[in-house]
């Protein structure tokens, strides 16, 4: 297809030094890197997808780089987030990107979104951009970029991470399929885990961030044969790559002939989830708990630990018992409704729903431990690890 960029910047004689290794391959050259310099890319989201993202493109010398973030750096970001080092935990996100982005290229203009992308400013944000690369890991945001990118006429470089598990492709309604083609609805609400409550393993981020990095390279400059149509979905563990096609739909609501979807929407309404990349639980305040409240009464309530096995073994509330979230449908029959029951997890959405079973099983006396352990961690016993 035809390069996004349609007129190629002038290159200084420095940068000619910087990009020699580009310069010196034919699909490139002066013309293919004058239009990376021209060229302007969004990248939504600086966590474990954008940090080899802005890492490559900065190097690559994509002129512009929009970050889009809201969040600051925590020490479990540092196990793949590697555009963040340790001196920068508790610091901004896009601050912290920007130096490192800076310190690769100085030569790069950045420019700093902080704040989450929501329906009423995401086509201001993406509008001056070439380009949007999705990194977030939250279905009302992923539905937000597809929806606002068709809306623009702006290519949507998607990818996505769990645990082993990659997916890479391009979603350009102009080219070919949008997001919604593939995915015409969410999953229901907690189907599908969260990478704060799955986990991630942190080199996959690298393996699907450089992936999205060169089909962005790609569509600038108009080199190679961009995954439009097709997915390429990554098992880390078998080490196989497995490509499939994917078809536009004639009758979707956004890209289709006759749309529905015409504005942006309420994208957390749509998917039922909160559009943020953690496993909090601050709803139904009336069921929550504080730490410092759970533990005077610890000894006088049944504490039952949601979480899964593995994570029982990282880290454990004193006679607290283990009664996995997604074993708990068969074994309420070892609980007493009369009892007073603290659920907890990670960090309060998996009790959260694990009290909601309860309460619709007729439980009445339930408590969910607000933050989970890694709240009770770090207000009441420091002994306890935090991950």
């Amino acid at each position: 297809m035809e390069p996004l960029i349609k007129d190629p910047a002038p290159l200084s004689n420095d940068e000619i030094r910087r990009y020699s290794r580009h310069l010196i391959m034919p699909n490139v050259g002066m013309e293919g890197q004058g239009r990376l310099k021209a060229s302007k890319v969004l990248l939504v989201g600086t966590g474990g997808l954008g940090s080899p993202l802005a890492m490559y493109l900065a190097a690559a010398g994509v002129g512009t780089i929009g970050l889009v973030d809201f969040d600051v750096v925590d020490e479990s970001n540092l196990q793949r987030q590697v555009i963040h080092g340790t001196k920068d935990i508790g610091k901004r996100k896009t601050d912290s990107a920007r130096e490192t982005i800076l310190d690769i290229n100085p030569t790069v203009r950045v420019n700093v979104h902080e704040t989450a992308l929501r329906s009423d400013n995401a086509l201001e944000i993406i509008k001056p951009y070439d380009l949007v690369i999705d990194g977030t890991d939250n279905f009302p945001t992923r539905y937000l970029v597809n929806d606002a990118c068709v809306l623009l006429g702006k290519p949507n470089v998607y990818g996505s991470i769990f645990r082993f598990d990659g997916q890479l492709a391009v979603f350009y309604a102009a080219e070919g399929p949008c997001y919604r083609c593939m995915f015409p609805e969410p999953p229901p609400p907690g189907m599908v885990p969260s990478c704060a409550e799955g986990g991630v393993f942190g080199v996959i981020c690298a393996t699907i961030g450089a992936g999205q990095a060169t089909e962005g390279i790609k569509l600038l400059t108009g080199i190679g044969e961009p995954l439009i149509g097709r997915m390429q979905i990554y098992d880390a563990l078998e080490a196989r790559w497995q490509t499939i096609r994917v078809n536009k739909d004639p009758e979707c609501p956004v890209c289709g002939k006759n749309p529905t979807v015409t504005e942006l929407i309420d994208y957390e309404q749509f998917c039922g989830v909160p559009a943020n990349d953690h496993e909090t639980a601050d709803d139904a305040v009336e069921w929550q708990i504080t730490p410092p409240e759970f533990e005077a009464v610890r000894d006088r309530v049944r504490v039952i630990d949601v979480r899964d096995p593995h994570e029982y073994e990282i880290s454990r509330i004193p006679g607290a018992e283990l009664i996995p979230l997604g074993e708990l449908p068969g074994r309420m029959r070892e609980l007493d409704s009369s009892e007073d029951i603290v659920l907890h997890c990670k960090s309060g959405a998996r009790s959260m729903q694990a009290l909601e079973l309860l309460h619709d099983a007729g439980f009445a006396k339930l408590r969910n431990l607000q933050g989970g352990i890694n709240a009770y961690a770090r207000q009441v016993d420091r002994s306890i690890p935090t991950y």
